[in-house]
Formats: C-alpha cells, structure tokens, sequence
C-alpha cells in the first residue's frame, strides 16, 4: 500500500475540496495538492535520478509544503527521513550519515542549521484523508491559536502528547472556551495522568482516543476509544480511564517475567509485542535489534498490567522503577497521587541513590501559578493513597520540568540536576 494513493483518490473524488489551511487562509485544495505532489515525484525521480527505496531527509519546520514533500516521496516510493527542527546540527548531521540519505528538503529558515549540519558529516507526522489539514498560523502548537481554530472552523481533530491536552485544557477554562469545533483529539506518547484527563473531558465533553505505541511499532499496541472515556456507568470507569486500554486487532500483546514467561493478571511484567506492525529492526544498529526483537516478539521495556478484562495499565519505563529496599516503586503511581493536591501543577519522581536502601524516592514539583506547597501536605496526601515507603523522603521545587520536542519530561536531565544540586532546584520546606 502507497500512502500517496489515498491521496490521488481523494482529489478524484473531490478534486476542489479544501486540503491544506494555514491557520484559517485556505493554501490548497485536493486537485492543486495532488498535481504538486505528482509534479514534485516526477522531479525527484526523473530530474534528480533518486530510486526507489532512496532516502530522502525533511529538515522543515510545521509549514503546508512539509505536506508536499512528504507525499511526494511516498509517490516516489521513496524513504521519508522526518528530521526533528529543534535538533541540534551535530545531532542532524548524524541522522543524515547514518540514514544514507540521498536530498535533504529544507525550509528557508533551517537552511543554514542544513549547511552546518553537512560541514560536520565527518529522525510532526501529517496524514490526509477527505478532510483538510490545517498548519497553525504559528507553525507550532499555541493553546491559544488552537481555540480559535476550533471556534471558527467545524470538525477538527489532532493528535497531542498528553503535556498538550493538559496546557489546552488549562487555557480553555482560563478563557471559558468550549472549543465547538472540535471533533476528537486523539492523546499518546506519554502517560496521561488520571487528573488530568478527567479535567479535559470536564471542559471538552466526549471527544478524547487513546492510543498507546512506541516508534518501534507506531500507534499500533492498544487503544482506549471516546466511549470508553465517557462509560461513567461502569464500576471500573476510573481504572480503564487511567489504563491504555485494550489491544488493537493487528497486534498480539502480553506481559512477562524477566524469564520470557506470562504474569497473571494485576500483575506487573515487562509489555512485549508482536505483529505485521512491528518494525524489523533498528537501521543500521544489529546489536539493538537483537536486544529488542527476540524470538518474533518487540520487547518495548514498558512495565505495565492487565486486568481480568483485557485492559492494560501502564506502571512506567522499565529504566525508571525505582528499586528501594529491595521493592519496586512506579514513580507514576506517585505522581499520580501528588497531582491530586490543588497547588500542584505538574510533577515528575525519580530515585536517587542511596547507601543503604539503593535508592530513595525524590519528587521534584512546579506548583501552580500563584500557589505554595510544602512537604507536610504532601506527605499527608501520599499517606492517604499509598504505603508509606513510596512516600517521597526528599522534595524540590523547579520552575519548570524539562522537556523534549515531544512534551515528554526528560529524567535524565533532572537525575543530573539533582546530582549536580542544582540551583534551579530549591528544596521544599
């Protein structure tokens, strides 16, 4: 299957249709996108001599021809290589070298981020059905921007990592916006926490999919449906809303032991995968691929567990459990309970080690604008919800959790600050 043909039949079927919107000025529609994109192809085969199977980079950032480009390369049958805008030259010059890549597409403005990336040669996905595909005015996600798209124009949907539903949400109610445009957002690539989600459906209503996957096996592993997020009838309503739910039809999921052996049910194993949807290997990386991919089956290091009715809760990256004493603790299930308290905006808990029990739980908060916090009410909330030796023994205030291009909290760095004590975290009184 070639994605570009879905697009050649939809200018077809409806060749003056809307297409392409930057913000709300209409760019192109399905006939004018679909002769470009064939124009474009014929180039990149005939003119440049590019083959099938030829890889072909995209340095661009969020504009309507990144849709061109990438069309244009599936009609090519040729390899699309995205290449993440805010990447470091060094960091581009790698994927360049390593993916072989034959052309790079540029935008105007990363042209010379693509020069200093080839002088060092010494990876936001678009999919077209009938619908239009808007690029936000700005090129990025505002939260802003977003509601007024959704106030002036009729059935918009949007994937977002869940860091983005929650500053959507956060910016609807500041502004008492009902967002009537808006038909589903679909949320994944990162844990949505229970809070957080009951509050978007709070403002938004019934328009939220979950889907759970890793780039080894894209969108593909379980998926959690609008119904489901509304089903407040059902006497397991809060778990499933809280888990990823159930897997999709393609795939085969299960939990396991660290022997390759299945986990009962509520119990917690490592999330292997298998199916036509599971890549075959890491690009030039064999040793990678064979840590991963063992005996047909993707061992995508997730800890999770399913219930007696199929549905699967994720309890963390396998790398992030903390091994305290001798038992593991899921620092989302912490941080789960700490965003129950009002004055906590976002949260991230880590281990640090520690000479006598190996590690210690340390949870480092942003408080919510305008709020103060202290370690008594949290302690107090986690004395509520959990045992007490997953309590945290230490917390911090930060002013901001760093973040990849993807809105997913990087632990790493904050292992690092709080190794290197940081000023930038203030101990919590």
């Amino acid at each position: 299957m070639n994605l570009a043909h879905h697009l050649l039949r939809a200018a077809k079927a409806n060749a003056s249709a809307p297409a392409l919107f930057k913000g709300l000025t209409p760019v192109a529609n399905y006939g004018r996108l679909a002769a470009t994109v064939a124009s474009l192809a014929a180039s990149l085969q005939q003119r440049l001599g590019l083959a099938r199977g030829d890889r072909v980079a995209l340095l661009m950032k969020n504009v309507p021809d990144y849709v061109a480009c990438l069309y244009a390369c599936w009609h090519a049958g040729l390899v699309a290589v995205p290449i993440n805008a805010k990447l470091h030259p060094r960091e581009v010059a790698f994927i360049l070298e390593n993916s072989g890549a034959a052309l790079v597409f540029v935008t105007e403005d990363m042209a010379n981020i693509a020069s200093e990336a080839l002088a060092l040669l010494y990876m936001v996905p678009h999919v077209l059905g009938m619908g239009a595909q808007i690029i936000p005015e700005s090129g990025r996600f505002e939260p802003d921007e977003i509601l007024e798209l959704t106030a002036k124009r009729e059935s918009i949907s949007f994937f977002a990592a869940p860091t983005m539903v929650r500053r959507l949400t956060v910016a609807a109610e500041a502004a008492g916006a009902t967002a009537p445009g808006l038909k589903t957002i679909i949320y994944g690539g990162g844990p949505m926490y229970l809070a957080d989600c009951k509050a978007a459906l709070g403002v938004f209503g019934p328009k939220f999919a979950q889907i759970y996957g890793q780039g080894e096996t894209p969108m593909t592993i379980t998926y959690l449906p609008k119904f489901m997020h509304v089903d407040t009838g059902h006497p397991r309503y809060e778990e499933r809303l809280a888990s990823v739910g159930i897997a999709q039809g393609v795939v085969q999921v299960r939990t396991v032991d660290e022997t390759g052996c299945d986990v009962a049910a509520d119990e917690i194993g490592e999330i292997i995968v298998r199916g036509d949807t599971v890549m075959s290997g890491y690009w030039q990386n064999p040793d990678a691929t064979a840590n991963t991919l063992r005996d047909g089956w993707l061992y995508t290091g997730d800890m999770g567990a399913f219930d007696a009715d199929g549905f699967l809760t994720l309890k963390d990256r396998s790398k992030d459990v903390i091994i305290s004493g001798g038992t593991n603790i899921y620092p989302r299930e912490v941080e789960e309970v700490l965003l129950r308290h009002e004055a906590v905006a976002e949260v991230s808990v880590i281990g640090r080690p520690h000479p006598e029990w190996g590690e210690e739980v340390v949870a480092i908060v942003v408080p919510a604008a305008g709020r103060a916090v202290t370690r008594d009410e949290l302690d107090q909330m986690c004395n509520a919800w959990i045992a007490r030796f997953k309590r945290p023994k230490h917390y911090y205030i930060i002013s901001e959790l760093p973040k990849n291009s993807y809105g997913k909290i990087v632990k790493t760095e904050l292992r690092t600050l709080l190794g290197e004590s940081s000023a930038r975290l203030t101990p919590m009184g």
